[in-house]
């Protein structure tokens, strides 16, 4: 199936050269604008767009889909317009498309009266809104010590295989059950197996019929993948601005946004940055993340997951996401390999919506308490290395014990892995997190054994610290 493409013009150009995915269209004048969608090859399949001017006849074009039936000299035709997608609430909801807008879930063709470019304008800063309304998810790590911000944007930061699509999964599960509005799922650049998994679990657990899935997947040419997240924002956009509904957009992953963004501009011709990345890093991300607001009309939430290279925080690309973000959760190593699932790192995680005047005193002071109960026993863990718990005051050994059992109690189950542990999914309201956490503040558990407190929901699970 061929993308649906705008009408075209009779403006017909042709290629001069192919390199990868990077395709070099000579035309007559005026030369195509840029982000302009093209049309080439054997009928017309190959959708270029138009990224650059080399010479007053040669524009330089960014292939979305494979090159390989492409040589120099074949007729390349201006469709007049840029890359479009379907939009409506009742063409859109539980469907499965590509950059282009095409059915992948083999349910048939997509009927959409509406298209939209891809790019959009960014809406004006008189139209946005802001609050301070905390999206609450169920997971206690991250109510307690990061709380996301209703119209706001989150990320989950971590290296390979510490559970960032996990977590992201347990999310749409808790999120997107109880969500009002409408879910939208955009996969960029990740494995086909993921995509599969989280379409039929959204399929069994209801999700589905409330959610839009849009995908670029890893073995799609960089193009695809660069231009995907564009096409969920117009989608987002649409249904907040149009539908007047609030979005759920949840994004795995944003690194793979910068990745494909490193081989365009290599291919392009381009001096690597710091690091290898491309020189336009800051822009590109920008144009992306900043057309994450909410209006009048309604907001749009969005979780993004983040693959942090090497587990390196300092990498460019991390850091360039974190400036855009409310909200940062930290996945840890170290923590995984101990066990302690969700892998949070308590000490890197943090939210700007994590003040007494947001959350309220007591979910701040009880939050910095548990932080600082665990900043102190990262301290002492060296001291315990070396000469053992037993050399340690009596306070420090009071403390080890809280952040030991704070530490198990911020592990919870999940639902999205109940097939692989056998252990039932829990749903823990920010209230029963926060009594959890002043008991155990107060040494009301001292002498319960610290596993009892492992991989539970509330705290009312455990028994009193009467039992050894």
């Amino acid at each position: 199936m061929s993308p649906i493409a705008p009408q075209a013009q009779d403006h017909g150009g042709k290629i001069v050269a192919v390199r990868g995915n990077v395709v070099d269209v000579s035309f007559p004048p005026p030369l195509p604008p840029r982000n302009q969608q093209l049309n080439a090859g054997p009928g017309n399949r190959v959708v270029l767009e138009v990224q650059s001017y080399l010479n007053p006849s040669t524009v330089r074009c960014i292939a979305l889909n494979a090159t390989r039936h492409l040589a120099r000299g074949m007729p390349v035709q201006d469709t007049g317009a840029m890359l479009q997608i379907p939009v409506g609430e009742a063409a859109l909801l539980g469907r499965m498309l590509n950059v282009f807008g095409e059915p992948i879930d083999g349910r048939g063709p997509i009927e959409a009266r509406t298209y939209y470019p891809i790019h959009q304008p960014l809406l004006p800063l008189a139209d946005r809104t802001v609050g301070t309304e905390v999206f609450e998810t169920g997971i206690k790590a991250i109510d307690l010590l990061a709380p996301l911000e209703r119209g706001g944007k989150s990320g989950l930061f971590g290296g390979a295989g510490v559970g960032k699509t996990v977590l992201i999964n347990e999310l749409i599960n808790n999120m997107a059950e109880q969500y009002e509005g409408i879910s939208l799922f955009c996969g960029i650049g990740e494995r086909m197996r993921e995509a599969e998994e989280m379409y039929r679990a959204m399929q069994d657990s209801g999700v589905l019929k409330k959610a839009v899935l849009i995908y670029g997947q890893m073995n799609e040419p960089p193009g695809a993948r660069f231009r995907v997240g564009h096409a969920a924002l117009t989608v987002a956009e649409y249904f907040r601005d149009v539908v007047k509904r609030d979005v759920l957009l949840l994004i795995d992953n944003v690194f793979r946004f910068v990745q494909s963004g490193t081989e365009v501009s290599g291919l392009m011709g381009r001096i690597p940055s710091r690091v290898g990345y491309q020189p336009t890093l800051a822009t590109e991300l920008a144009e992306l993340e900043e057309r994450i607001c909410s209006s009048r009309n309604g907001s749009i939430t969005s979780v993004q997951a983040v693959y942090v290279p090497a587990d390196d925080l300092t990498d460019p690309s991390a850091t360039h996401i974190f400036a855009h973000l409310s909200a940062s959760i930290v996945l840890s190593r170290k923590r995984a390999s101990q066990g302690l699932y969700p892998a949070i790192d308590p000490l890197q995680t943090d939210s700007k919506m994590l003040t007494p005047t947001v959350v309220g005193k007591r979910h701040y002071k009880t939050a910095q308490a548990v932080r600082s109960t665990l900043a102190d026993y990262e301290d002492l863990k060296d001291i315990i290395a070396m000469l053992g718990i037993e050399e340690l005051s009596r306070d420090d050994r009071a403390t080890v014990s809280k952040a030991r059992r704070l530490e198990r109690f911020l592990t919870q189950p999940f639902f999205a892995t109940e097939q692989f542990t056998g252990k039932p999914g829990k749903l823990v309201t920010l209230e029963q997190t926060i009594a959890g956490c002043e008991r155990i503040l107060a040494d009301e558990f001292a002498k319960l054994d610290e596993k009892a407190l492992y991989m539970i929901g509330s705290v009312d699970e455990v028994a009193g610290g009467e039992t050894e």
